[in-house]
């Protein structure tokens, strides 16, 4: 567990909800202070179109700017158009695509069908191996959805499958509206993990503070090893609801992770420099 653990920072989902525009040369400064802390993948931009995301329109542009680290960046894309900009990029390992559970998240979020994205997602597969990347899917409203969509654990499962049998092997349970329950999170990654044992599977959790810790250790438990933060718990999917319910904070899953006694290989004084900042740039 210690050797594979792999924090996910993720201040592109931080950012992509906001609603005055962050400075190009802020998010540059706070990227790259990231990315001295030492985290094993920064979530950092999106390559989607700037009519729906408008904050994510200057991600070619920041790119340019991040300093050299051993920090993976991870960029997302909602099509084919989008993954073909990004895999130019030389410093970008991930390609991140959020696959719905839910069919009415998939149309509100990359307005296509389940069916269609599924094909997306096997040309985005395709593309990745032809250029050296890899694919991580996520999977959206992974544990429910708050308009009526049919849920299951077995749907996750059948979903899942279909994903897998395209050659994905990093696969995040994403909990898009903080709808999941700590057994919610145990069972699914409990029961997928042995399924698909080639598979790297993470969880990226959505949830007021007061429900960090247990949901947190659910999946620790269940055997993730892949957990997505953000500094502040900042976040949230503007596409999913009017209100957003935040990403897990990052300070109180390295606390988790301390309790647990597992080795993040975090460097807190740049972490704690990275805190700084975002009180500077987040502000209501």
């Amino acid at each position: 567990m210690e050797a594979t653990l792999q924090l996910v920072e993720c201040p592109r989902d931080a950012m992509q909800g906001w609603k005055s525009f962050i400075p190009t040369t802020d998010k540059i400064r706070y990227l790259n202070l990231l990315l001295k802390a030492g985290f094993h993948t920064l979530d950092f931009g999106s390559f989607v179109s700037p009519k729906y995301i408008p904050q994510m329109a200057d991600t070619a542009l920041v790119l340019e700017k991040l300093k050299p680290s051993p920090t993976q960046l991870l960029a997302i894309v909602a099509n084919l158009r989008g993954a073909q900009d990004a895999v130019q990029h030389q410093r970008i390992r991930y390609l991140g695509f959020p696959f719905s559970v839910s069919e009415t998240f998939q149309q509100r979020n990359t307005h296509s069908s389940r069916e269609e994205a599924l094909h997306t997602v096997e040309e985005i597969e395709k593309l990745c191996r032809q250029t050296g990347k890899e694919l991580v899917v996520y999977m959206s409203m992974g544990f429910g959805n708050p308009y009526g969509d049919p849920y299951s654990a077995e749907i996750l499962a059948s979903w899942t499958a279909k994903i897998h049998a395209l050659g994905v092997r990093i696969i995040s349970l994403a909990d898009t509206v903080g709808m999941a329950t700590p057994d919610q999170v145990y069972q699914a990654v409990h029961h997928l993990r042995p399924a698909f044992p080639d598979t790297i599977f993470g969880v990226h959790l959505h949830a007021t503070p007061s429900g960090l810790e247990e949901k947190l250790n659910a999946a620790l438990d269940a055997g993730c090893i892949r957990i997505d933060g953000a500094v502040g718990g900042i976040g949230g999917c503007p596409m999913a609801d009017d209100v957003l319910v935040g990403n897990m904070n990052t300070s109180a899953i390295l606390k988790v992770l301390e309790q647990r006694g597992l080795y993040t290989g975090i460097d807190m004084h740049f972490f704690q420099e990275a805190e700084w900042l975002s009180n500077q740039i987040f502000v209501p």
